[in-house]
């Protein structure tokens, strides 16, 4: 029903930024959260930040606040994650998630799944 490609992940020195883009075809995004989510190597899955497709409702998780903004187009039926002051431990390899889910921070109620870029902070 969904489908999401990701694109934007790279490398970058400690205090800069980058810009990540997930494009979604298919339809039903009414009810939908979309979300960001990242692995880091040896650690689990961590919430980043979601929105809600249609009222744009953000949430944050609290190792980002203030540094990452997620927003949406939808006219372009893409979510994009901005990341500002980046740390060594931001790296991880991000994924875009789409779906109805009752809390949006919960990863395991995401039907709908990104292939993953990786971003990569050097000291």
């Amino acid at each position: 029903q969904v489908q999401l490609v990701e694109s934007g992940g790279g490398l970058v020195q400690a205090g800069g930024s980058l810009r990540l883009s997930c494009a979604a075809s298919g339809r039903g995004f009414g009810n939908y959260f979309m979300g960001w989510f990242r692995r880091a190597p040896g650690k689990e899955r961590e919430f980043v930040a979601a929105i809600s497709w249609s009222g744009g409702s953000t949430y944050y998780g609290d190792s980002v606040k203030g540094r990452f903004a997620i927003s949406r187009d939808i006219a372009k039926r893409s979510v994009y994650l901005q990341m500002n002051s980046l740390k060594p431990e931001d790296t991880a390899v991000y994924y875009c998630a789409a779906g109805w889910v009752s809390s949006p921070t919960a990863g395991h109620e995401y039907a709908y799944w990104g292939q993953g870029t990786q971003v990569t902070v050097s000291s």
